[in-house]
């Protein structure tokens, strides 16, 4: 079971590293000025979702880092 978690816990790192290296800057620069952020709607909605994939990637590295750091998967 610990050999589980910690291959989980792996994973779920390298997931990490990869996904927030995806995620594009968060100012909109000289375009949020004028409003012409808002042409591209369709890259904001890819960002929500990478935003709720990279979120349940960091639950999952948290809750094995936990699970292996206090003992209590034996």
């Amino acid at each position: 079971m610990v050999t589980f978690i910690w291959l989980l816990q792996i994973f779920s790192a390298i997931m990490l590293v990869i996904l927030i290296l995806l995620h594009s800057p968060k100012g909109d620069g000289i375009a949020g000025i004028g409003g012409a952020s808002q042409i591209f709607t369709s890259q904001k909605s890819a960002e929500k979702g990478l935003n709720k994939i990279t979120g349940i990637f960091a639950g999952i590295f948290v809750v094995c880092t936990f699970l292996l750091g206090y003992g209590i998967i034996k």
